[in-house]
């Protein structure tokens, strides 16, 4: 149940902000949210909780109360010409929680970054920055480069190096110490996906399982290939984002991190697909426009007992994506426009970079199918060739 301050008449009374009985709270009368007013260091801040539930409001406004705080202990430090590695780190985490621009996503991420670089440096946060050294740096990375895969190395030497440049801001230190870190060479992820007789064999597999919520997870297997979604992206896919008329999806994304570039997608429903909806839609004709399209949100229990059965390698949510793209350009399909397909915002950089071989193979496949040549038994060849590139993964 809702504790809330009274909110008074506005017609009555002509404000719009009204004090409470806490202190530094107070509440903005025609949304009836809570904001943040309180004095530090000389400044006045006035910041929304983002809440209109008192007991919610008075827990956040003391994390705030506690993180600005901080923040200026950390600051007239710097001032002084003195920051340890802490003091940074305090300014880049109320930097991070206060950005408009990063996502929940992104926070959470960088949140974990941070406990693993104390954690792999122990001591760090007492270190004045002053003192640490570029060798002290590359000492913490090849410690830390042993220990996780190069994606993540590379991931916290960015947060690594942007805590320092707090430092440099403050004009306590003058070159980055973490800057002559190499970044770890991410070697592409060798995609081993199913071939088309094995992709049938393993969504029967999965519809025919035990469990209540089989025959769902199938659908959810074909849905993200038929698509090319990632798996947030298709759980909140709903029968309102499907114009059937226009034969397309509008991707939209988790409501709280949205699609991965800020951005809506159209992604046209390619014939699998189209008469996959057709089916799902004609037993749930009564479910209105808001209800979701996927009654599971994920199935990855499922899919590798599928794999184990079928004695194929076991594949993610996301090799699904791969799988789409696959099939998109092996069937003809040019790259960018596959890459706009997936969301991406490089014009089909990334997609060259993980799929192009496909594009050489296939372009080598087409030649064989070219010739001058009236021998009956080249013709059959080609011809048989044509066939087995012309097998689809996408059957119901």
């Amino acid at each position: 149940m809702k504790t809330v301050a009274a909110r008074p008449e506005r017609a009555k009374t002509g404000k719009q902000w009204q004090s409470t009985q806490y202190s530094n709270l107070i509440r903005y009368v025609p949304s009836g949210t809570f904001f943040a007013r309180l004095r530090i260091g000389g400044n006045l801040i006035r910041r929304s909780l983002k809440t209109d539930i008192l007991t919610v409001a008075k827990l956040r406004l003391a994390d705030l109360e506690k993180n600005e705080r901080g923040f200026e202990a950390s600051r007239q430090t710097a001032s002084k010409g003195r920051m340890t590695f802490g003091d940074c780190l305090a300014i880049f985490k109320t930097n991070t929680e206060t950005s408009c621009l990063l996502k929940p996503s992104g926070k959470r991420y960088r949140a974990e970054v941070i406990k693993s670089i104390l954690k792999s440096w122990s001591g760090v946060e007492a270190l004045d920055v002053r003192r640490i050294s570029a060798n002290d740096c590359n000492t913490w990375a090849a410690k830390f480069s042993n220990q996780y895969s190069s994606t993540r190395f590379n991931g916290t030497l960015g947060v690594m190096r942007a805590i320092f440049k707090v430092a440099m801001a403050n004009d306590t230190i003058f070159r980055n110490p973490a800057l002559d870190i190499k970044r770890a060479k991410v070697r592409p992820k060798s995609l081993a996906l199913p071939e088309p007789e094995q992709f049938q064999k393993f969504i029967a597999e999965m519809e025919n399982g035990a469990s209540r919520d089989s025959r769902n997870c199938a659908d959810l297997v074909r849905f993200l290939a038929f698509g090319g979604f990632r798996k947030g992206e298709a759980a909140n896919i709903n029968w309102a984002d499907c114009d059937f008329e226009k034969k397309e999806i509008v991707v939209r994304g988790d409501p709280e991190t949205g699609t991965k570039n800020w951005s809506i997608r159209r992604v046209p429903m390619i014939t699998d697909m189209l008469n996959l909806l057709k089916r799902l839609r004609a037993k749930r004709s009564d479910e209105q426009p808001a209800i979701p399209v996927m009654r599971v949100r994920e199935c990855q229990k499922a899919m590798d007992r599928a794999a184990k059965v079928v004695g194929m390698k076991r594949i993610t949510h996301h090799d699904l994506r791969h799988l789409f793209a696959t099939k998109c350009i092996e069937s003809g399909v040019d790259i960018p426009t596959v890459s706009r397909w997936l969301g991406h915002k490089d014009g089909g950089a990334l997609a060259m970079k993980v799929y192009g071989h496909l594009r050489d193979q296939h372009s080598v496949a087409m030649a064989q199918k070219v010739s001058f040549s009236v021998n009956p038994a080249a013709s059959d060849e080609a011809k048989q060739l044509a066939n087995q590139n012309g097998k689809s993964y996408f059957l119901n």
